[in-house]
């Protein structure tokens, strides 16, 4: 113990560190530099990197040098441009030995390739990491920053995780100049914003943040946008690394943000005032402020008969119970509550299980923890065979296990229900939970019966009721109830009769669209 001591206070006292992330470098003006010194500075700044290019050429009677990372430019449209416009006949009169001589030429030249004048070092390094093309002209304090990202990914296709059968069958991508073009071309409106942001210390990641500035509550922009602007993590890779550095600092298994590749899912949240949060290198979105009944939600809901679309909502509520519930309702049954069961199913539950050796909640961890390895396997297995192995696992194993008399015919069904009710909801992230409690109900369910299964699920609603996703309610519109916010929760209501934004948001603007009657069939002719 006392070693352990001594070995944590000599790693306390360790210094960390400095970062060398672009945001910590100097800001050094180009007037103090020369080219041959920014040059030094550059190489020692990217430490030799092999794909970083440091070509020197000349424009008109002006020595330049070009520098950029090969790995992220597109160097083919690069040399064909810059080389048209190098080499013109009219560049090479013209002499550039001041910052307007430039901007001049940036004018003339480079119009369309969305230039900058900087004139800092921190400003060329960032501009190389973003991916642009930097011109430094010697004896001039000011470099000349081109656009010719390499925009190269994989192409729009249809989604992986959120599949509909009528709908959009586009989805979102890694590349998030891509993602917002998905959004605008379903929301051509003036009023759509978008705010970037750098986030990572290191990795300078490229996260958006989109709203309808005409919508959206003023007080919840603000509180998004301040807790993204105070994120300080070394890198961001994927919208969960956000979510995690955003949300409300409570420990809870539910998902306070909502995470969708649907272009037509974030544009309807849009328009209902919520925040939406894009991350380069993810095709998965963010949406805030979320509340519990938003992942019950399909974009299919609004393609299909609003009565369909009820009946299939209620089934959604129906099997998240299911799931739930299940497990933990056949152990407490079967261990403290059988009277609870007609005699019939009572005695054939009871032959079923004549030959197993171990009480019911062993029986349902066996096979609760046997479908989830046999998930994970799935999942991670190669694509091909991923889904063979999942399905047919199941059965064998499970066939093979009853027939041994590990388990019991019955307990096969009961996984198999829950497993397939799990499967329904329309996002996965608010399944995992579920998950999670489910095991938890099983333990209580054990010891307590179903008294320490109600008792669960009353703590369980006391969470919810105590959670806010910046700062709106988790249980809104159901807790506070209002009614009439009712026309889209349960079941959906005909979209002429809804006309209002959820009350919840406290949106700018409250009405969604006019106030209209049914449609109604053409009378005939000298009807009344």
């Amino acid at each position: 113990m006392n070693y352990l001591k001594r070995l944590l206070a000599i790693n306390s006292k360790k210094e960390i560190p400095t970062s060398t992330s672009p945001d910590k470098a100097k800001k050094i003006d180009l007037a103090k530099l020369s080219v041959l010194e920014l040059k030094s500075e550059l190489l020692h700044s990217f430490g030799h990197t092999a794909d970083l290019q440091v070509d020197e050429a000349k424009v008109g009677k002006s020595n330049v040098m070009i520098v950029y990372l090969e790995s992220v430019v597109n160097t083919d449209f690069l040399k064909e441009m810059l080389g048209k416009t190098l080499e013109s006949p009219v560049e090479n009169e013209v002499k550039i030995t001041t910052v307007d001589d430039l901007k001049e030429l940036s004018k003339r030249s480079f119009g369309v390739s969305g230039y900058e004048i900087i004139k800092t070092l921190d400003d060329i390094v960032s501009g190389i990491l973003d991916g642009r093309v930097i011109i430094v002209f010697e004896g001039i304090p000011a470099a000349l920053s081109l656009s010719y990202i390499n925009s190269e990914g994989r192409t729009v296709a249809e989604p992986t995780t959120q599949t509909v059968v009528r709908g959009p069958k586009d989805a979102f991508v890694e590349d998030a100049s891509v993602n917002l073009n998905l959004i605008r071309k379903r929301i051509k409106n003036h009023n759509l914003h978008f705010e970037k942001f750098m986030i990572g210390n290191e990795s300078r990641t490229t996260v958006y943040m989109g709203y309808m500035n005409a919508i959206v509550n003023d007080k919840i922009l603000a509180e998004v946008r301040k807790r993204l602007k105070s994120i300080n993590i070394a890198a961001i890779f994927e919208s969960s690394n956000i979510e995690e550095m955003i949300i409300d600092k409570t420990a809870t298994v539910f998902p306070l943000a909502m995470n969708t590749e649907r272009p037509d899912s974030v544009a309807s949240n849009l328009m209902d005032g919520k925040i939406v949060i894009i991350t380069d290198g993810t095709p998965f979105v963010l949406l805030v402020p979320v509340v519990l009944t938003d992942f019950f939600t399909s974009a299919e809901d609004y393609y299909q008969n609003y009565v369909m679309s009820s009946f299939v909502r209620l089934i959604r509520y129906i099997s998240f119970m299911i799931g739930l519930l299940m497990p933990s309702a056949y152990v407490g049954v079967l261990t403290f509550h059988p009277e609870l069961l007609p005699t019939t199913l009572l005695l054939s539950i009871i032959a079923q299980r004549e030959g197993v050796p171990f009480p019911a909640v062993v029986e349902v961890f066996i096979m609760e923890i046997t479908f989830e390895i046999l998930r994970e396997a799935g999942v991670r297995m190669p694509r091909a065979v991923g889904q063979t192995v999942s399905i047919v696992g199941a059965l064998v194993i499970g066939q093979a296990a009853a027939e041994a008399g590990i388990i019991s015919n019955i307990m096969v069904i009961i996984v198999a229900i829950t497993a397939i009710a799990n499967f329904v909801f329309p996002n996965y992230s608010f399944a995992n939970a579920s998950r999670l409690i489910r095991f938890i109900l099983i333990i209580v369910a054990s010891i307590l019966g179903l008294y320490g299964v109600l008792l669960v699920l009353v703590f369980m609603v006391a969470h919810l009721s105590s959670l806010r996703s910046f700062g709106v309610p988790y249980l809104a519109p159901v807790a506070p109830f209002v009614v009439e916010d009712q026309k889209d929760v349960f079941i959906r209501f005909p979209l002429w009769s809804i006309n209002k934004r959820p009350s919840y948001l406290s949106t700018n603007e409250t009405k969604k669209q006019k106030k209209t009657d049914s449609p109604s069939p053409p009378q005939p002719e000298g009807g009344k």
